[in-house]
């Protein structure tokens, strides 16, 4: 199916964030053609009138020149909160680009979440902002159930991403979200980033919307044996299986020398020789739109 682009202009580009670890988002484009299964962010599609299917769609954002970008010196900019910043279009747009090149210089604290490897083309440009936090997202090492789940670069690529920011001195998250009960295998990511990351964000699987129904029917063509299981924690809302986990993790990064927080400021976290890992399992507890 062809990708439906247009161009829309919006007012601001900067807006004011609900999430635990910024001030501000982002958001150079509108939709993304990573087309994610379970990407919360489809829930777009009800304010911008598309009718294609998630992933099928890009608004490409132009917005007025930000006025005195040094004022927002000190705050955290997100990039992005409902789009993928480095999706492939970005290499011919430029956008995400075009709005770091207006943010260098201004003092703000840049955080940036990507599946892609198109950031390395931003690297030296990123490396001028003060702690900036670069985070790659990686639920699987599985790259064929990878590709199941979305059209982002191979794991592999985000990998070496992930080792060059780290390398060049980059804050680097890797960002194990979402765990799929059952399927994502969180203490082998761990070990296999551990060289290239400060810190270990973990996050549940959260279904809600049209995507629920999606996911859910995928688990029962794919892994039938878990229909049980993702039935008690999505149509049950039964934590037990994110309770267990917890305590697993918990036991685990102790055994391994890791520092292992739950729900807490990462921004005051101590990063050493070791990432630290944060578990974000439950939504509701640090972001009140997630009660929805």
């Amino acid at each position: 199916m062809e990708i439906i682009i247009k161009d829309i202009k919006t007012k601001n580009i900067l807006t004011k964030s609900n999430l635990p670890v910024s001030d501000f988002s982002a958001n150079a484009y509108v939709g993304c053609t990573h087309a994610c299964k379970y990407c919360y962010a489809s829930f777009m599609k009800r304010f911008t009138n598309h009718l294609e299917p998630w992933g099928h769609f890009v608004d490409v954002k132009y917005w007025p020149c930000i006025r005195s970008p040094k004022k927002y010196a000190g705050k955290e900019v997100f990039l992005s909160s409902v789009t993928d910043p480095y999706q492939p279009l970005e290499a011919h747009y430029k956008r995400t680009r075009a709005l770091l090149e207006e943010l260098k210089g201004s003092g703000v604290f840049l955080s940036i979440a990507t599946k892609s490897d198109l950031i390395l083309r931003d690297l030296d440009l990123i490396k001028t902002f003060p702690n900036a936090r670069v985070s790659f997202s990686i639920n699987t090492l599985d790259e064929n159930f990878k590709q199941e789940m979305d059209q982002a670069v191979s794991i592999k690529r985000r990998l070496k991403a992930m080792k060059i920011f780290y390398e060049a001195g980059i804050n680097t998250t890797c960002f194990i979200s979402p765990i799929f009960p059952a399927i994502t295998d969180v203490k082998t990511i761990i070990k296999a980033t551990q060289d290239r990351c400060n810190l270990v964000w973990l996050e549940n699987l959260n279904l809600r919307g049209d995507y629920k129904k999606t996911i859910l029917t995928w688990i029962h063509k794919h892994h039938s044996e878990f229909d049980g299981l993702y039935q008690a924690i999505y149509l049950k809302n039964d934590r037990t299986y994110w309770h267990k986990l917890d305590k697993e993790i918990a036991s685990f990064t102790k055994k391994e020398g890791f520092t292992y927080l739950r729900n807490d400021d990462t921004k005051s976290a101590p990063f050493g020789k070791k990432p630290v890992v944060v578990n974000y399992f439950f939504h509701e507890q640090i972001i009140p739109s997630a009660k929805k």
